[in-house]
């Protein structure tokens, strides 16, 4: 059953328009701090507002963002959300044409890249930062004995927990949730 919130992305000018180290942080900060006005995101990202505007250009033409203009409080402001709150893709579905693939390829690289920079990181923070976290912090791995329908059932269902977690943001609960950012990933390889 398709998740609404999920984009499957057959077209390679979107992988195209993703395949940017600030696109695609700039799809996170929207992810993490919801709807954001160009100057909020130049100010998370480090980066100069122009530079912003014209990557959430490209990213709007790819129906990746959009803007929100109900929550500008005068026609000078301009925010900007996300369209759907995850997105997916298949290298498969780019296999018929060599040129869509290498599109496939890179933004599946630069998702990698990003995914072991954030880990990177991590590792680098300061000791206070570690000790905030105690013991929470954590990296695993297991070789595991499947069939590529088992596999594909692991997915499911660890997608299914990470979006339970994932609502607890929205928990009133008096207590202060921290971005935490998690990945895994399920592959056929030989160790």
């Amino acid at each position: 059953m398709p998740n609404p919130d999920v984009r499957q992305v057959t077209d390679s000018r979107v992988l195209a328009a993703l395949a940017h180290p600030l696109r695609r942080r700039l799809m996170d900060v929207l992810k993490v701090h919801g709807p954001s006005t160009v100057g909020a995101l130049a100010e998370r990202t480090e980066q100069a507002p122009a530079n912003v505007s014209h990557h959430l250009k490209v990213l709007a033409a790819a129906d990746l963002v959009a803007e929100a203009p109900e929550l500008a409080r005068d026609r000078r402001e301009r925010w900007w959300r996300l369209v759907s709150r995850s997105v997916a893709w298949s290298s498969a579905d780019f296999d018929a044409d060599p040129a869509t693939r290498a599109v496939a390829d890179a933004a599946t690289s630069l998702n990698l890249d990003r995914h072991v920079a954030l880990a990177r990181a991590w590792h680098a923070a300061g000791d206070d930062a570690h000790e905030a976290w105690g013991d929470g912090p954590f990296s695993t791995d297991r070789w595991l004995h499947l069939t590529p329908e088992e596999l594909a059932e692991l997915s499911r269902e660890l997608n299914d927990l990470l979006a339970r977690w994932a609502e607890r943001k929205a928990l009133d609960d008096g207590h202060r949730r921290e971005p935490v950012f998690l990945f895994a990933h399920g592959f056929p390889a030989r160790p």
